[in-house]
């Protein structure tokens, strides 16, 4: 029940605890703030490099990758999974992969990264990948390993809070196993995105007040990733549905066959919805110019359950990106007739 900041103590009776992430580092990729950075850094670079090696392909890595490449720095992204930007679609991937490589960047998937180090003001990069042991050279290196919680010194130990893996166990209701503690955001074991801490809290603040909130539905979070094309999702993969035996339909629509793509002179990526077998949508994949500005519609279709007929007949204004979801429901609707 008390807080102390600064040599105050303030008491409550409820405590949410909600101090974010910072960039994980690893032994292996020693930063140091100039040579060797991560995404904080990243921002505040006095001048450009030539040279820049991204390690991790993730949101953070690949919109730096982008940043930089798109400003003339010769960019290589190195990846551990086999598919850049491990966690969307197969195919937005290899799109991706292709856009990046218009921008004369070097995409490496399935290349570990042994040891990086600072010679005569140069980084080394040694890795071991399709092609065996190689070193790279680079200006800077940028680590984008993903994130750690902020949750060293704050008490949790001395409170008993349970902790596993650097990550706060809570309940349903975002309690830790103290009473009146909570814990939202980065610091649990939910997606690590600022509109989901939101969701949390609002849920973990309703509760604090005696209210019923609903769950915060995991299955349908919306990722962005800022790059250009951009990449929007919600719900699962089609390699994941795959993997779980699920009968499925995919519904696809291409930007090249979009009039205001075309108008707009930016054709590339494409819609791509997953159905199951009942029809209702589980899985919405986006590539294009401004489809993060498009994902509400399949997020909200996704938690409504609404099927591909309704979405394909629901009538969405022309000429407009976001009717290529219209045109993708149709098409999948299409593949079930022709099942």
């Amino acid at each position: 029940g008390k807080v102390e900041v600064d040599g105050t103590i303030y008491e409550a009776d409820a405590i949410i605890l909600s101090t974010g992430a910072r960039p994980r580092t690893m032994p292996f990729i020693p930063v140091d703030g100039e040579r060797i950075i991560t995404s904080k850094e990243a921002l505040t670079l006095p001048s450009l490099p030539e040279t820049m090696v991204v390690v991790g392909s993730g949101a953070i890595g690949s919109e730096f990758a982008y940043l930089y490449a798109s400003l003339g720095v010769k960019v290589t992204i190195i990846e551990y999974l086999p598919q850049l930007m491990p966690l969307e679609d197969e195919e937005v991937s290899k799109t991706m992969e292709r856009a990046f490589r218009k921008l004369r960047a070097t995409v490496m998937t399935s290349t570990t990264v042994k040891e990086v180090r600072v010679e005569d003001g140069k980084c080394i990069i040694d890795i071991e990948g399709k092609k065996g042991t190689e070193s790279l050279t680079a200006d800077v290196v940028l680590s984008a390993v993903g994130i750690k919680s902020n949750i060293e010194n704050i008490g949790l130990e001395e409170l008993g809070i349970n902790v596993e893996r650097d990550k706060i166990i809570v309940d349903e209701h975002y309690q830790t196993s103290v009473e009146g503690v909570y814990a939202i955001g980065d610091i649990i074991p939910s997606p690590a995105l600022a509109h989901v801490a939101s969701a949390e809290a609002i849920h973990c603040v309703e509760h604090i007040c005696g209210m019923e909130p609903d769950a915060v539905d995991y299955s349908t979070i919306p990722s962005c990733v800022f790059t250009s094309p951009e990449v929007a999702s919600v719900g699962i993969t089609e390699q994941r549905a795959r993997e779980k035996g699920i009968d499925y339909k995919v519904g696809r629509f291409p930007f090249t066959a979009s009039g205001k793509a075309t108008a707009a002179g930016d054709r590339d990526g494409f819609a791509k919805l997953i159905f199951d077998s009942e029809e209702r949508l589980i899985g919405a994949h986006l590539v294009g110019a401004n489809v993060t500005e498009m994902l509400g519609e399949p997020t909200l279709a996704k938690r409504l359950g609404i099927t591909a007929h309704t979405l394909a007949r629901t009538i969405h204004s022309h000429p407009t990106m976001y009717e290529g979801l219209m045109e993708a429901a149709e098409a999948a609707m299409d593949a079930a007739i022709h099942l």
